[in-house]
């Protein structure tokens, strides 16, 4: 992996980079000695220690299970569903369905959605993982009650033991009760892990393990990961990303744009923005995450990139090594005048694409920071997972935010369970 801040470096005075990466390194100083506020959420810091040789045998067994079911709905929402949807997403073909179908439930309450769901498994041969730390959550355990009606309706109660597998506390809670009950499979989610860190636990990877993501290759790469980003150096990736984050922040360029050039890196880019939104966005503070695929959205948001308010900063993510040898074919006729581009790859153009949107960008004075993978794999993506968890907390740190609570989530829930009635 590699940052460049080439072309954030010009919005920022030269004066303030050292003293802010110093006083990141103090902050992942904080994090290392588990020593500052929310310290009781840093179970992820150590991935041996949350999810154990034995414990990681024990999810690719019944993800093998699992894989025996035509289809597998996995019941979540936020940091139980988003982590494992962005590794499915980027791993599986774009056309092709993997050979157990990954389907996702509980992360809204769009009627049409789940009377589409419903309609769709009510003949089929289906599992469900459902992901609750509380088990009364009301999008997944609404989403759960119905599914689970359905499978009462066709299965004797000793069968649905064998088609879900439940992941929540390890003691108490609605979903415990429950799984006591049917004599579920159960995963703990653990305590010292809040939702948006919990991708490397059973949350993540047992959805991942179904769908036939290698996740003993994708703990091992973070592993090997966490030893580089955990070191308290001016050069360390996860320094750099957070101080320049902060210092453009102090400029005024509260907005970061995650920008990618893969189709496939949305639900990525969706679990980054709840890991930084949700652990920064406090006590009227904190960089407002959002995201951009290009060339697509170049189109549409494109212009105001260019030319509209300058708040903004983006993030690149960019693969230096092409994946495929698909080029641009001759043309007899050449009606579109594209002929200059024959036989030049597809990772060629879209790489000169991305490289002339950030000149574009950077002339008309976005900020931008780069961070650079050779291609994507499992490795990189392991690699990546980590360098955003330590980065977001050390960044959390320096804005001086408690970057593991979210007590704002609660509000909506209040407001609605009271208009719905609830006592």
């Amino acid at each position: 992996m590699k940052i460049s801040s080439q072309f954030a470096d010009s919005f920022i005075k030269k004066d303030d980079i050292n003293s802010a990466l110093e006083s990141s390194i103090e902050k992942l100083g904080i994090l290392n000695k588990k020593s500052g506020v929310g310290s009781e959420y840093l179970g992820w810091m150590n991935l041996s220690e949350i999810i154990s040789e034995k414990e990681l045998e024990r999810v690719i067994s019944v993800a093998g299970k699992f894989q025996t079911y035509e289809t597998v709905i996995v019941i979540g929402i936020g940091g139980s569903y988003l982590g494992s949807k962005a590794i499915i997403d980027l791993f599986k073909p774009y056309f092709k369905d993997s050979e157990t179908e990954i389907l996702f439930a509980g992360q809204n309450l769009d009627e049409d959605y789940l009377q589409e769901l419903l309609d769709y498994v009510n003949n089929k041969n289906f599992g469900i993982v459902v992901i609750s730390k509380s088990g009364t959550t009301l999008e997944p355990a609404l989403a759960f009650r119905l599914l689970l009606e359905n499978l009462k309706n066709r299965l004797e109660n000793a069968e649905i033991k064998n088609r879900v597998v439940a992941i929540t506390d390890k003691e108490k809670g609605a979903l415990k009760d429950l799984a006591n009950v049917y004599q579920l499979e159960s995963f703990v989610v653990p305590d010292n892990v809040g939702g948006r860190y919990s991708v490397l636990t059973p949350v993540g990877l047992l959805p991942m393990a179904i769908a036939g993501i290698d996740i003993e290759k994708l703990i091992q790469s973070a592993k090997k990961a966490s030893v580089e980003f955990l070191k308290e150096e001016k050069v360390n990736p996860a320094i750099i990303y957070a101080t320049y984050r902060n210092l453009l922040y102090k400029n005024d360029f509260t907005n970061e744009i995650m920008v990618y050039s893969k189709p496939k890196w949305g639900a990525f880019a969706e679990w980054w923005k709840q890991l930084f939104g949700e652990s920064e966005g406090k006590d009227n503070k904190g960089i407002f995450p959002i995201s951009m695929n290009i060339t697509t959205d170049l189109h549409s948001l494109g212009q105001y990139v260019q030319e509209g308010r300058r708040n903004l900063f983006e993030t690149f993510i960019r693969f230096t090594e092409k994946e495929t040898t698909l080029e641009v074919v001759n043309s007899i006729e050449n009606y579109d005048k594209l002929n200059y581009l024959s036989g030049i790859n597809f990772h060629t153009i879209n790489s000169k694409a991305e490289q002339g949107t950030i000149e574009a960008h950077y002339n008309g004075g976005v900020p931008i920071l780069q961070i650079e993978l050779e291609k994507l794999n499992i490795e990189t993506i392991g690699e990546l997972i980590y360098f955003f968890e330590i980065s977001c907390a050390i960044s959390g740190y320096v804005l001086g935010v408690n970057p593991f609570n979210q007590p704002g989530v609660e509000a909506y829930k209040k407001n609605m369970f009271k208009l719905l009635g609830k006592k």
